[in-house]
């Protein structure tokens, strides 16, 4: 059964903890954290990762903190993010100069690395590290903004990814991020995604345990 991963960069930050109280049937929470120089915004550091890892103690301990580094030298914060309390640190193949370092780096902090790659990018940059890899999340909107339509020839790659994945006999988990509503993800599971992130899919809906569940619903095999 696909994870389902609420993405906190459509919560309201005024009200962090009911916000993530009201997504406490969800399986990971998933924190968009930017830059504004990988990509065109600036969210949040790793205060608010800590803040939403507390929120999670208080009210959902079994829900996954996955931060999701949308940020130039990465490995400069991801002490400070693991830290915070995530469980999962993604960075992206674009900002990574030494990928295989910064995927040791996070993992000698005994956190779970993903690499996320950009609708741009093949999958031929996870040619000599996925089995390194405990996530890869290929993203399916443009990073920087929540709210976008997914970019549908990426679904083809997001097949290729879980050939790979499987012919290898790997336990990665595959995510895709944007999008990604109830009447769609089942798409993303039949192309081979295991965790869907929804921002506005989830918060943007009145009653978000509702929503989380038609998403999971739609997205059963």
């Amino acid at each position: 059964m696909a994870l389902v991963a609420p993405s906190i960069l459509s919560a309201d930050f005024g009200h962090l903890a009911d916000e993530i109280a009201s997504i406490s049937s969800a399986d990971w929470i998933h924190v968009d954290v930017m830059d504004g120089r990988f990509v065109p915004n600036i969210t949040i550091g790793p205060l608010i990762a800590d803040a939403a890892r507390r929120a999670r103690d208080a009210h959902a301990p079994h829900m996954v903190v996955d931060c999701h580094l949308m940020i130039v030298e990465p490995d400069r914060y991801v002490e400070d993010f693991a830290r915070a309390g995530a469980q999962v640190i993604t960075v992206h193949a674009e900002a990574c100069t030494h990928l295989d370092r910064s995927i040791q780096a996070i993992k000698a902090l005994g956190v779970k690395a993903g690499v996320s790659l950009n609708p741009h990018t093949p999958e031929s940059v996870l040619d000599y590290v996925l089995e390194q890899c405990d996530l890869v999340l290929a993203m399916t909107v443009n990073p920087g903004f929540g709210g976008q339509s997914l970019i549908e020839r990426v679904f083809p790659k997001i097949e290729r990814i879980r050939a790979r994945i499987d012919a290898l006999g790997l336990q990665t988990r595959l995510q895709v991020d944007g999008g990604v509503k109830a009447d769609n993800a089942w798409r993303f599971v039949q192309a081979g995604a295991d965790v869907l992130v929804s921002g506005s899919g989830v918060f943007g809906a009145a009653d978000r345990a509702a929503a989380i569940r038609k998403i999971r619903d739609a997205a059963r095999p």
